[in-house]
């Protein structure tokens, strides 16, 4: 089925792109350069090597190039201008490349109901019109903005960037941190998996390595386990269980759901979802952390998330209005796939069509209804056997309390 999607949304590039070029590049060998505005001059010249070629080879060529170089070509002429800049293009490249992309957080997500928006009626073409009047289409399907901020080799370019008070308030807070940042870890990803990442990040030296445990203790919890971030950064994480060892170990052999001691059902809202209350020693977990460490369970075969996304939101609810703690979602599998799947731009066409063995993180981000929290919030791909992955999302979790991180 994914397979016949591809070749539709490819054989939808290839029709729009051949409209334009039968446009702007008729059988004359001229080039009408139609995109200007005014009464200016049309320019004519002779078509260049990549312009002459078949729209379908020009559209594989645009498959193998990375975005930056895609923006390159788009710059030199204003025939490839607006070739490089088709809706349905980066749709296509929007919907091939998300499933691959390692991250996401509040800023980069794109904007998935776009994906569901009309572009055009059926025997319109999409680049029936002059340079300046698509602003009311592309206000409502920037679908190029939308996988630039998305793609991980170009979003930091399209960061927004912070405003001066926010540099000197991040600076301050570097200064005046009198103690290790803690996270509270909780999620069926701990819990479900053939390959523990708790007993992973415990044993494991060479990527987080072990630096005590503090003496602040939380009743019914503990005091948790420090770590030590590029042998430089201490946190402290409170890994919250669902309920006892052999219960869990019990519920993952034989696949079957566990009461969860971390919270009570309270009933269901209006729409018939799940409304549950952190227990006690959860609501005071909740008041000391600096942010939240959740474990999905990433590998396939999952069902519906909807007690997930009422206990996420339980959690936040119950941390201090003051501050906006961070959200970092590890987006977990038990081993890597058996042929990895690097996420680069330039991956061939066979893994491009070949289905992932994990949820992708922009899926889990909807799923989990991330998008509509306050909170910042990032969601990474992480393995819970090599623990790859792991290191980025600590990474942002400690910038998101203050921490000035170098290199």
């Amino acid at each position: 089925m994914a397979g016949k999607i591809q070749e539709l949304n490819e054989s939808l590039v290839i029709r729009s792109l051949r409209r334009f070029r039968d446009r702007y590049l008729p059988n004359s060998g001229k080039v009408k350069d139609k995109l200007t505005s005014g009464d200016t001059v049309t320019e004519e010249r002779e078509p260049g090597l990549l312009d002459s070629l078949p729209v379908d080879v020009q559209f594989l060529i645009m498959n193998f190039l990375s975005p930056a170089e895609i923006c390159r070509l788009g710059a030199t002429s204003r025939y490839w201008k607006a070739m490089v800049r088709d809706p349905l293009l980066w749709r296509y490249f929007l919907l091939r490349d998300m499933p691959y992309w390692p991250s996401i957080d509040h800023v980069t997500m794109p904007q998935l109901e776009l994906l569901d928006a009309p572009l055009i009626n059926e025997d319109e073409s999409l680049d029936d019109r002059q340079e300046g009047e698509d602003q009311g289409l592309g206000l409502k399907c920037d679908y190029m903005s939308e996988y630039l901020k998305g793609c991980p080799s170009c979003r930091q370019q399209w960061l927004p960037s912070r405003p001066a008070y926010e540099v000197v308030t991040s600076f301050l807070q570097s200064l005046v941190l009198s103690s290790e940042p803690r996270y509270a870890m909780f999620g069926p990803g701990m819990e479900h998996l053939d390959v523990s990442l708790v007993t992973r990040l415990m044993h494991a030296p060479d990527v987080l390595p072990v630096s005590g445990t503090p003496h602040r203790q939380i009743n019914g919890i503990g005091s948790g386990i420090s770590y030590l971030f590029n042998n430089e950064h201490r946190f402290n994480i409170l890994t919250l269980y669902s309920t006892n060892r052999a219960e869990r170990e019990r519920a993952r052999v034989e696949q079957q759901s566990v009461s969860n001691k971390l919270f009570t059902f309270e009933g269901t809202d209006d729409s018939g979802s799940p409304i549950y209350s952190p227990a006690p020693q959860v609501q005071q977990v909740c008041q000391v952390v600096d942010g939240f460490i959740y474990v999905a369970n990433a590998e396939p075969g999952r069902g519906g998330r909807e007690s997930e996304v009422a206990q996420i939101r339980a959690v936040l609810s119950s941390a201090p209005a003051t501050k906006s703690r961070p959200l970092l979602v590890l987006s977990c599998v038990s081993r890597e796939e058996p042929e990895a799947i690097r996420t680069t731009i330039r991956e061939d066409a066979t893994n491009r069509n070949r289905p992932r063995c994990r949820t992708p993180c922009v899926k889990m981000a909807k799923q989990l209804g991330l998008p509509q929290l306050a909170n910042p919030w990032m969601v990474q791909d992480t393995v819970a056997e090599t623990l790859s992955g792991l290191l980025d999302g600590i990474a942002w979790l400690l910038r998101c309390s203050g921490v000035k991180l170098y290199g």
